[in-house]
């Protein structure tokens, strides 16, 4: 069906702590608007954006402070109620599909104001791979904090946080000034979007990359990583073959086979997906034992109570790091004697959001634009579509209890 959306607002960020990024950048709402010449396109008044408003207005947008005339509404984090008009259609990461307990009363306002609300996540093709995500810069901003955790621990020139570098460039060059140890030994989990951005980082700043059978036997003079895969990672508990097809459809009945790893890394940047079915990466028992080398941990990925049992809770961009304590397992300060180091800040794209709104903005453009404004022939909107005239849409009727609850 035809999607008639012609007059679209990007909202103000009203999520706190605030969020600086943006759906579309200045010359991002220049470039749309020069396509699509009757498109009203208009940018709601921030002062906390990365991209300011005289940024917008040099590049010809208009700015507003009102968005009751818009058809749709984009975003990136989720509205706040006092922010939701009745009656609009709204983009954004709602952060609904999953039951997230703090965002019941969001969908409950939702179905109440008659809202259309369309999901960034559930962007998808025909094949039902995502479209739209911040993963890639997750990974790189985790992992340069990675390295700013190491530096923590053994001193060296101060790695600037990366929410205080202008940009990409900005951040590298403070990386490449950093002595890293010839012997520094780091072993990743997980190759997606947000691995890619880890591995990126690593490759700039001179980590050569070894293969897992490599990592266990070699002694290196030069910095060193590898990334596991779920073959290199995990083995089934009975003993029988392992099949990675089979694993992936029901994760029940393995084991990881992380601790001899661990054994040999200094650092562990984890950037996988993980399925709560499946086994602990690194327990609290793995945490205890004698030969550990870890005594860094970058848990990009960030689930709470989930594979890394040293992931005691998410971090701050402001407060990065914590100490778990590997005989106890308390919280302790980061660098006490007998704890490992963990950084889990668990929003870190937000840390480069000029980078991550100029990449994110680009698929926008380039990949859901065309199903906003035409036919969405492959019923890209529709499958994003969580409720609409307060009902929620068939896929999602399943959230009905946890709106009302």
């Amino acid at each position: 069906m035809a999607v008639p959306y012609s007059r679209i607002g990007i909202i103000r960020e009203g999520k706190q702590p605030a969020d600086r990024r943006v759906p579309l950048t200045p010359s991002q709402c220049a470039e749309v608007m020069a396509a699509h010449p009757h498109l009203d396109l208009v940018v709601q008044r921030s002062p906390v954006r990365a991209y300011t408003d005289d940024e917008y207005a040099a590049a010809g947008v208009p700015l507003v402070d009102d968005l009751s005339d818009r058809d749709l509404i984009m975003g990136v984090k989720e509205v706040p109620l006092d922010m939701l008009l009745p009656g609009k259609s709204y983009l954004f990461f709602s952060h609904t599909i999953k039951e997230q307990p703090h965002n019941r009363k969001l969908l409950k306002a939702v179905l109440e104001r008659d809202i259309r609300l369309l999901d960034h996540e559930l962007l998808t093709d025909p094949h039902g791979n995502r479209v739209l995500a911040f993963g890639y810069w997750a990974g790189v901003v985790g992992a340069y904090n990675g390295f700013r955790t190491w530096q923590l621990l053994h001193g060296g020139p101060a790695l600037k946080p990366a929410h205080a570098c202008h940009d990409l460039e900005e951040l590298e060059q403070h990386l490449h000034a950093y002595p890293l140890p010839s012997d520094l030994r780091i072993v990743m989990t997980g190759g997606g979007r947000v691995g890619k951005g880890a591995m990126g980082v690593l490759e700039r700043a001179g980590v050569e990359r070894i293969t897992p059978a490599e990592f266990l036997e070699a002694t290196n003079t030069r910095p060193v990583y590898t990334v596991l895969g779920t073959t290199d990672l995990y083995e089934r508990t009975d003993g029988a073959l392992f099949d990675k097809e089979a694993f992936h459809r029901d994760p029940s009945g393995h084991r990881a086979r992380f601790l001899a790893y661990a054994r040999k890394a200094h650092l562990y940047m984890a950037c996988h997906f993980w399925d709560p079915r499946g086994p602990k990466i690194l327990s609290a028992d793995d945490l205890r034992d004698p030969q550990l080398a870890l005594e860094v941990v970058a848990d990009i990925s960030c689930d709470i109570g989930g594979p890394i049992d040293c992931t005691l809770r998410a971090t701050t961009i402001e407060e990065p790091f914590l100490g778990y304590d590997k005989t106890t397992g308390a919280e302790v300060v980061p660098g006490q004697p007998g704890s490992i180091a963990v950084m889990s800040v668990d929003n870190l794209p937000c840390e480069l959001p000029r980078d991550a709104s100029e990449a994110f903005g680009r698929d926008l453009i380039a990949r859901v634009l065309p199903h906003l404004l035409g036919s969405d022939a492959e019923g890209m909107i529709a499958r994003a579509t969580i409720a609409d005239k307060g009902a929620l849409s068939p896929h999602f009727s399943h959230l009905q209890n946890y709106a009302n609850s």
